[in-house]
């Protein structure tokens, strides 16, 4: 339906939703066409183009006129000679009332035996505007009808039409007039075909930019969900031990309260680190990514929401990609968080394991699910499994026999693209 609104309005198809900033590829390869689309769009009347050709027709018949044996030229014949220049005015919004109007006016100059000359390059301009605008059909039928009409003209209607003595037309000038007819068409064809290409190439670089910012909002949204999710989770079981001891153990409450206040510190010190790169796109980082490194930082956030934390090593640390070790710490922080949010258990194991090439993380907890959903968004495991995907590993995640919860990340040390993505340095 869009595109049947665009011919009538006499826009190209491939001219619709030509995003800003095309590609430099385009305006070297093809400065006609983007020329040809600019000034279309605008909505401009093509006066500049249509008096150089108005002014063209004019001189080179005068020119043209001279030794040929036809009707001389007069006021009548001026009027006919101008009209065909004046249509292209409405090339740009009527192409198809300006290639019809065209190819009847020059039928009419021909019909009253005036000179011929440039008279058919506004025919040829008219057939072209049509042919780009998507009214190939209109094009065709009356650059067609012209050339039927005009044989006609030349080998039957002579006799009846002025100048008198005129004899038929030579079959060596048809030929050529056909030749003609066949290169203004390829031409336009031509120039079609090439702009419905960089139609094509726009539209799939605006979908890549769009899938572009999709992923990097999507990234930024699970980066704020594990910078945020273990901070309100230590803030909101600290707080309910301060609501229930404020009358019993009010030094206790004064030790909740101190730690809710660490806690909603930290978390808007990660907040403002994250919404800084997001404000200035392409600077390094105000402070580095975390890592495995921070992992007892992770475990002292954790003990203050009265949960135990012990980490073990197997096998011999190697340095980690920046990506690798981005993901790993926000899966293992994001595995904790569940545990305080959802779980009975004040205990939690995590399990690090360097093997050849790759990372295996495994959190316990002892259980059981506590039921309740501690004010969790529910994208906790779906985003740890976005991270690991990511680097072309997986998780996996569940209840395991003894009766707590267990999740297991397999990372490779490398992504499978050409290097891990380091997402920090974004």
């Amino acid at each position: 339906m869009e595109d049947l609104r665009s011919r009538r309005r006499g826009r190209p198809p491939w001219a619709q939703g030509d995003p800003p900033g095309t590609h430099e590829a385009e305006r070297v390869g093809s400065p006609l066409l983007r020329l040809w689309e600019t000034r279309r769009c605008s909505g401009a009347v093509p006066w500049p183009s249509t008096l150089v050709v108005t002014v063209f027709v004019l001189v080179g018949t005068a020119f043209a006129a001279k030794g040929q044996d036809r009707a001389p030229l007069d006021a009548i014949g001026c009027v006919l000679l101008l009209v065909g220049p004046a249509l292209l005015l409405l090339r740009n919004r009527w192409p198809v009332l300006c290639v019809f109007g065209v190819a009847a006016a020059t039928l009419l100059y021909l019909a009253a035996g005036y000179a011929y000359g440039p008279v058919f390059v506004p025919l040829a301009v008219a057939v072209f505007a049509a042919v780009v605008s998507g009214h190939r059909s209109a094009a065709w039928w009356a650059l067609g009808g012209f050339w039927v009409a005009n044989l006609l003209l030349g080998h039957w209607l002579y006799r009846h039409l002025p100048p008198g003595d005129d004899g038929s037309a030579p079959w060596g000038r048809e030929l050529a007039f056909a030749a003609w007819i066949v290169a203004v068409l390829a031409a336009s064809e031509l120039f079609r075909v090439r702009g419905e290409a960089l139609a094509r190439a726009r539209a799939e670089r605006a979908r890549a930019e769009q899938r572009r910012a999709d992923e990097e909002r999507l990234r930024i949204a699970r980066e704020l969900h594990d910078v945020l999710a273990h901070s309100i989770s230590v803030i909101n079981v600290q707080a309910g031990v301060g609501l229930a001891l404020l009358d019993s153990d009010p030094e206790q409450a004064r030790t909740a309260l101190t730690t809710i206040k660490a806690a909603s510190k930290e978390a808007l010190g990660d907040v403002r680190q994250v919404l800084d790169r997001l404000r200035t796109p392409g600077t390094a980082p105000l402070a580095p990514a975390p890592g495995l490194d921070r992992l007892s930082e992770l475990a002292e956030q954790a003990a203050r929401a009265g949960l135990r934390v012990s980490v073990e090593t197997e096998g011999k640390a190697v340095p980690l990609p920046p990506g690798t070790d981005l993901a790993a710490f926000r899966i293992v922080q994001e595995a904790l968080t569940n545990v305080v949010r959802h779980s009975g258990s004040r205990v939690a194991r995590v399990r690090i394991v360097y093997g050849e090439g790759r990372l295996v993380l495994r959190i316990d907890d002892d259980g059981p699910a506590t039921g309740t959903d501690a004010g969790g968004s529910g994208n906790g495991l779906a985003g740890m499994r976005e991270r690991a995907a990511a680097l072309g590993g997986t998780i996996d995640a569940g209840q395991h026999d003894e009766g707590g919860f267990r999740v297991v990340a397999d990372l490779p040390l490398r992504s499978r693209e050409s290097g891990a993505i380091d997402e920090g340095a974004r």
